[in-house]
């Protein structure tokens, strides 16, 4: 078995230039009280069913942001900051939301009352809308407020077996990614209303956990009973792709129970098996593939196999305007990079189930001095085995800072090294410290604060009449492509529906 130094000496430099990275990023619309804004959404950004980086995530109050896939991570960023800009102008324009910085969410309404995403008359646009209405029943509509940053992440000449070694090792060492820039160790007591929970009051301003890295990623953020009962294996896509289908086809009691329609004829879900559609799987990092038009992405992941990775797991930064900084975003090709040459063995259920208690434990605790971790069944300090694995980044820094003709990834790789002896630095304890310093505890008053200074940094930067026309235009040809999309249906929705939810779609 090569080296991991024999393997970075391997790699031809035009494969480490030719690393591709693009974002997703979601985030509440919200008033400048906190609370989430009922509006639609807006008609100056376009249709969120066809804009190429503009859409909605769960609800109508949700906005996702998307950047194309690039070269150069700073012109990735910089398109961030763009859509940002044009998102925060047309939001003034209209009246007085922002958008909300922090991946919990703000004060909510009534779980029904939180608006569901709309796309028009169109069946794939309905289809969006009664999944929305199906996410809803299954798990409560205030899990899915919850906004995150997705980072996609692809390297020419990697193979889909190469990609579900790297997925493999990434779901080992995530705890790394959760201590380093988890940024949701507190949230509005509205979210947890009526849910069994073991966290703390802050004076009935916030609950929290003293020593949180990530509420989100923890039992009471972004997760799901029945999906615990998923044993999905990440050995290779074959078996992954089996697992999935099983999920996709075999029918939930439980959801057999909301059944399809109501009484009435309105549709509560697209189905009734364990998922819905591929998308409702939770993960922390996914095999992904660009779809053709109607095609399911499984049915893509098996034809023409894995194309780049999602990583799910990081929260919005609420200290950066944009969710995210160039260092951070440097520290996680780094990352990717050593889960992908690093020795990957293959997964086994034992494994499965000690990295689920691993993220929560570091979701939860993850800054409480001398936590320890599972690794094969032995106990380990978490800050040594995460000292371990940055050390071992090293030479993969060192390798993409030669291609680069830069020093950037070696200070990201340091800065993250600090943080193992500083876990009072960490994006975490920073929020837990300003929340006390300056806004007495109260999760929404810091949370608002931030965004408000985010919605300000972005409308005080540079922006042209160029600018302003580009977006304008996408605007309008989004909304032109609905009605064209509109315009094309032939089928009642109910067909639709059964054709595009059959097993064969999956095959």
């Amino acid at each position: 078995m090569s080296t991991l130094q024999e393997k970075i000496s391997e790699l031809a430099p035009e494969r480490l230039a030719g690393m591709r990275r693009g974002i997703e990023k979601e985030g509440l619309r919200v008033l400048p009280s906190g609370d989430l804004a009922l509006t639609p959404h807006p008609q100056a950004l376009g249709s969120a069913l066809t804009h190429p980086h503009i859409t909605t995530d769960y609800s109508e109050s949700q906005i996702e942001l998307v950047t194309g896939a690039h070269q150069d991570l700073q012109a990735c960023l910089d398109e961030l900051t763009a859509i940002h800009q044009f998102v925060c102008r047309s939001l003034r324009a209209q009246g007085n939301e922002m958008l909300w910085v922090s991946s919990m969410p703000c004060g909510l309404p009534t779980d029904e009352t939180i608006p569901l995403a709309r796309y028009g008359s169109s069946n794939i646009g309905r289809a969006k809308s009664v999944y929305r209405m199906g996410l809803g029943h299954r798990y409560g509509r205030r899990m899915q407020t919850i906004s995150g940053i997705h980072y996609n992440w692809s390297m020419p000449g990697v193979d889909s077996e190469q990609y579900f070694a790297l997925i493999r090792n990434f779901r080992r060492n995530a705890f790394v990614l959760l201590y380093l820039f988890g940024a949701s160790p507190a949230m509005c007591p509205c979210f947890a209303q009526g849910r069994p929970h073991a966290l703390q009051s802050l004076g009935g301003q916030a609950l929290y956990l003293p020593h949180a890295t990530s509420l989100r990623m923890g039992r009471l953020g972004y997760q799901s009973d029945a999906q615990a009962t998923l044993a999905v294996s990440y050995n290779g896509l074959e078996g992954y792709a089996n697992s999935l289908h099983e999920a996709l086809t075999r029918p939930y009691p439980a959801y057999e129970a909301v059944g399809i329609r109501n009484p009435g004829g309105d549709y509560n879900q697209l189905g009734t098996s364990l998922l819905q559609i591929e998308n409702e799987f939770y993960g922390t990092i996914r095999p992904k593939r660009v779809v053709r038009t109607g095609e399911r992405p499984l049915h893509a992941l098996r034809e023409r196999g894995v194309e780049y990775v999602e990583v799910r797991l990081m929260d919005l930064d609420p200290f950066v305007s944009v969710g995210i900084t160039a260092q951070t975003m440097r520290l996680l090709d780094v990352f990717l990079l050593h889960c992908l040459l690093s020795d990957s063995p293959p997964d086994t259920p034992e494994e499965i189930t000690e990295l689920k208690r691993n993220q929560h434990l570091t979701a939860e605790r993850g800054r409480e001095p001398g936590l320890c971790l599972q690794r094969g069944g032995q106990s380990v300090l978490l800050v040594d085995w995460a000292a371990q694995i940055l050390q071992e980044c090293a030479p993969l820094a060192a390798a993409l800072d030669a291609t680069h003709r830069t020093g950037d990834h070696a200070d990201a790789l340091r800065a993250a090294q600090a943080l193992l002896d500083t876990p009072n630095a960490t994006p975490s304890a920073r929020v837990l410290e300003r929340m006390a310093a300056q806004h007495g505890n109260h999760f929404t008053s810091f949370s608002a604060r931030q965004s408000a200074q985010a919605y300000d940094a972005l409308l005080a930067l540079p922006w042209s009449a160029q600018q302003q026309a580009h977006y304008d235009a996408l605007a309008r040809q989004s909304l032109a492509e609905q009605k064209a999309i509109e315009a094309a249906d032939t089928l009642p929705f109910e067909e639709w529906r059964e054709q595009y939810m059959s097993a064969q779609g999956l095959e």
